[in-house]
Protein backbone atom coordinates (compact mmCIF):
# COMPACT_ATOMS: atom_id res chain seq x y z
CA UNK A 1 0.00 0.00 0.00
CA UNK A 2 1.64 3.80 -0.76
CA UNK A 3 0.46 6.81 1.03
CA UNK A 4 0.22 8.43 -2.49
CA UNK A 5 -3.16 9.95 -2.95
CA UNK A 6 -4.88 9.75 -6.24
CA UNK A 7 -5.30 13.38 -7.70
CA UNK A 8 -7.47 11.78 -10.51
CA UNK A 9 -4.96 13.49 -13.43
CA UNK A 10 -2.68 10.14 -13.24
CA UNK A 11 -3.28 7.31 -15.33
CA UNK A 12 -4.18 3.91 -13.97
CA UNK A 13 -3.06 0.50 -16.35
CA UNK A 14 -5.16 -1.45 -14.84
CA UNK A 15 -7.81 -3.07 -17.48
CA UNK A 16 -10.59 -1.13 -15.88
CA UNK A 17 -8.56 1.93 -16.08
CA UNK A 18 -7.31 1.25 -19.39
CA UNK A 19 -11.20 0.87 -20.45
CA UNK A 20 -11.75 4.68 -18.85
CA UNK A 21 -8.84 6.18 -20.74
CA UNK A 22 -9.61 4.79 -23.95
CA UNK A 23 -13.62 6.13 -23.73
CA UNK A 24 -12.51 9.33 -22.13
CA UNK A 25 -10.23 9.55 -25.74
CA UNK A 26 -13.09 8.83 -27.86
CA UNK A 27 -15.44 11.19 -25.78
CA UNK A 28 -12.75 13.92 -26.46
CA UNK A 29 -12.43 12.92 -30.40
CA UNK A 30 -16.21 12.86 -30.57
CA UNK A 31 -16.51 16.58 -28.77
CA UNK A 32 -14.09 17.84 -31.33
CA UNK A 33 -16.52 16.29 -34.43
CA UNK A 34 -19.38 17.66 -32.89
CA UNK A 35 -17.50 21.01 -32.10
CA UNK A 36 -16.46 21.45 -36.02
CA UNK A 37 -20.05 20.34 -37.42
CA UNK A 38 -21.66 23.16 -34.88
CA UNK A 39 -18.83 25.51 -36.34
CA UNK A 40 -19.92 24.83 -39.78
CA UNK A 41 -23.85 24.63 -38.98
CA UNK A 42 -23.16 28.17 -37.61
CA UNK A 43 -21.04 29.29 -40.47
CA UNK A 44 -23.75 28.13 -42.45
CA UNK A 45 -26.69 29.96 -40.89
CA UNK A 46 -24.85 33.19 -40.89
CA UNK A 47 -23.51 33.22 -43.81
CA UNK A 48 -27.11 32.23 -45.67
CA UNK A 49 -29.84 32.24 -43.31
CA UNK A 50 -31.87 30.84 -45.95
CA UNK A 51 -29.84 27.64 -45.80
CA UNK A 52 -32.36 26.12 -43.34
CA UNK A 53 -36.33 26.00 -43.36
CA UNK A 54 -38.87 26.95 -40.96
CA UNK A 55 -41.18 23.72 -40.66
CA UNK A 56 -43.56 25.22 -37.96
CA UNK A 57 -43.39 27.19 -35.53
CA UNK A 58 -41.49 27.15 -32.12
CA UNK A 59 -41.60 28.53 -28.47
CA UNK A 60 -37.69 28.69 -29.10
CA UNK A 61 -38.24 31.19 -32.21
CA UNK A 62 -35.14 33.24 -33.29
CA UNK A 63 -33.76 34.43 -36.42
CA UNK A 64 -32.10 31.83 -38.21
CA UNK A 65 -28.66 34.13 -37.96
CA UNK A 66 -28.85 34.13 -34.14
CA UNK A 67 -28.89 30.30 -34.33
CA UNK A 68 -25.76 30.55 -36.25
CA UNK A 69 -23.95 32.58 -33.66
CA UNK A 70 -25.20 30.60 -30.80
CA UNK A 71 -23.66 27.05 -32.44
CA UNK A 72 -20.72 29.04 -33.80
CA UNK A 73 -19.83 29.63 -30.04
CA UNK A 74 -20.82 26.32 -28.55
CA UNK A 75 -18.47 24.97 -31.22
CA UNK A 76 -15.64 27.04 -30.63
CA UNK A 77 -15.38 26.35 -26.79
CA UNK A 78 -16.36 22.48 -27.37
CA UNK A 79 -13.24 22.59 -29.54
CA UNK A 80 -10.87 24.32 -26.76
CA UNK A 81 -12.72 21.26 -24.24
CA UNK A 82 -12.31 18.40 -26.47
CA UNK A 83 -8.60 19.48 -26.97
CA UNK A 84 -8.09 19.79 -23.67
CA UNK A 85 -9.99 16.19 -23.28
CA UNK A 86 -7.75 14.42 -25.68
CA UNK A 87 -4.61 16.01 -24.13
CA UNK A 88 -5.35 14.60 -20.87
CA UNK A 89 -6.36 17.37 -18.61
CA UNK A 90 -8.75 17.09 -15.96
CA UNK A 91 -10.32 19.98 -15.88
CA UNK A 92 -11.70 19.09 -19.80
CA UNK A 93 -13.97 15.94 -18.46
CA UNK A 94 -16.18 18.05 -16.46
CA UNK A 95 -15.89 21.09 -19.01
CA UNK A 96 -16.49 18.74 -21.61
CA UNK A 97 -20.09 17.20 -19.69
CA UNK A 98 -21.21 21.01 -19.09
CA UNK A 99 -20.49 21.71 -22.93
CA UNK A 100 -21.97 18.55 -24.29
CA UNK A 101 -25.12 19.32 -22.01
CA UNK A 102 -25.31 22.72 -23.43
CA UNK A 103 -24.99 21.64 -27.10
CA UNK A 104 -27.75 19.44 -26.62
CA UNK A 105 -30.06 21.74 -25.11
CA UNK A 106 -28.88 24.44 -27.99
CA UNK A 107 -29.73 21.45 -30.31
CA UNK A 108 -33.44 20.92 -28.98
CA UNK A 109 -33.70 24.41 -29.41
CA UNK A 110 -32.78 24.38 -32.76
CA UNK A 111 -35.56 21.13 -34.10
CA UNK A 112 -37.65 22.81 -36.31
CA UNK A 113 -34.74 23.96 -38.22
CA UNK A 114 -33.15 20.47 -38.83
CA UNK A 115 -34.35 18.16 -36.91
CA UNK A 116 -32.63 14.90 -38.12
CA UNK A 117 -29.52 16.65 -37.70
CA UNK A 118 -30.20 18.21 -34.68
CA UNK A 119 -31.52 14.57 -33.33
CA UNK A 120 -28.25 13.08 -34.78
CA UNK A 121 -25.97 15.77 -32.35
CA UNK A 122 -28.31 15.09 -29.17
CA UNK A 123 -27.52 11.45 -29.79
CA UNK A 124 -23.95 11.70 -30.20
CA UNK A 125 -24.21 14.27 -27.59
CA UNK A 126 -25.40 12.01 -24.77
CA UNK A 127 -22.98 9.64 -25.65
CA UNK A 128 -20.32 12.16 -24.39
CA UNK A 129 -21.55 12.68 -21.48
CA UNK A 130 -21.93 9.63 -20.65
CA UNK A 131 -18.23 9.09 -21.55
CA UNK A 132 -17.11 11.75 -19.41
CA UNK A 133 -19.32 10.79 -16.30
CA UNK A 134 -17.52 7.14 -16.68
CA UNK A 135 -14.04 8.59 -16.80
CA UNK A 136 -15.14 11.22 -13.65
CA UNK A 137 -16.61 7.85 -11.52
CA UNK A 138 -13.28 5.88 -12.68
CA UNK A 139 -11.29 8.44 -11.49
CA UNK A 140 -12.69 8.76 -8.08
CA UNK A 141 -11.65 4.85 -7.52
Amino acid sequence: MSNHARTGTELDYSPSGQVAYGITVFAGALLIMISIFQILEGIAAIADDTVFVRGFNYTFKFDVTTWGWIHLIVGLIALATGIGIVMGQAWGWIMGIFVAGLSTVANFAFLPYYPFWAMTIIAIDVLIIWALCRQVAAGRD
